[in-house]
């Protein structure tokens, strides 16, 4: 099934959402035509990736492998080059660097406070984050309004003072039922984790299934506070939903 298919297979409100995601992603390009994909190779991400491919856009879609990722989660890269003929670019941590944490504070130590964590997040993510996007004008992510209490104020479009460039968040607006009516209706690949309760998925030992009612993201860093759970590559999120509150 092709996106024109869409209006048969979505009610109206989504389809049009659908044509408007086309439309915005197809302005990005115009905008920033250096402009790429931050690709966690998640639900929402793996929407953005059709909708840039099955429009023939040429805006890089890219993701990190952190080198503690699910087996799950790599396979996903395979369903991208069987059902699109396309590559994702993949970075990796600096090797030496990671090896200098491990031995310093050992393989797990980001379970022992929210500094250590984030100082592994910091090398194995937000690091080669900044190379991935060095020399590039925006990137787009996919993350959702709906999705934790960090992205509640989540704008469709901001300036990221965090890596120097302009940032796009084109599903902002989109519900999780949203999410998977299009990938369903679409045959859209996605990780096989979604199917067995990890709605929001990370490195392996940093990410647990949710139980019943839990916030989406409460199995990333599950033994943190709710308001501290970004690695870093959206720390913009925390001082936006400061602000919102008033503290």
């Amino acid at each position: 099934m092709t996106s024109a298919d869409l209006s048969v297979e979505l009610d109206a409100a989504l389809a049009e959402r659908w044509r408007e995601l086309a439309a915005r992603l197809a302005d990005i390009q115009r905008r920033y035509p250096d402009a790429a994909l931050a690709s966690s190779l998640a639900a929402e991400d793996m929407v953005l990736t059709h909708a840039i491919y099955d429009a023939d856009l040429e805006l890089e879609v890219f993701t990190l492998d952190t080198g503690r990722l699910h087996a799950e989660t790599l396979g996903v890269l395979d369903a991208v080059r069987e059902r699109y003929g396309r590559e994702v670019t993949v970075y990796r941590p600096v090797a030496a660097a990671v090896d200098q944490h491990v031995a310093a504070h050992g393989a797990f130590a980001f379970y022992e406070s929210v500094e250590l964590r984030k100082a592994c997040c910091q090398i194995r993510k937000v690091e080669p984050l900044r190379r991935a996007l060095s020399g590039r004008g925006a990137w787009l992510t996919g993350q959702r309004r709906a999705q934790s209490t960090t992205r509640g104020e989540l704008p469709l479009e901001e300036d990221d003072g965090t890596f120097g460039l302009y940032k796009f968040n084109p599903l902002a607006e989109w519900s999780e039922d949203d999410v998977w009516s299009v990938i369903r209706a679409l045959g859209i690949p996605y990780n096989p984790l979604h199917d067995q309760g990890y709605p929001s998925i990370g490195c392996e030992p940093c990410t647990r299934a949710i139980r019943p009612g839990e916030d989406l993201r409460a199995g990333r860093w599950w033994w943190e506070s709710s308001d501290s759970k970004e690695c870093g590559l959206h720390a913009g999120n925390r001082v936006i939903s400061t602000v919102a509150r008033g503290d």
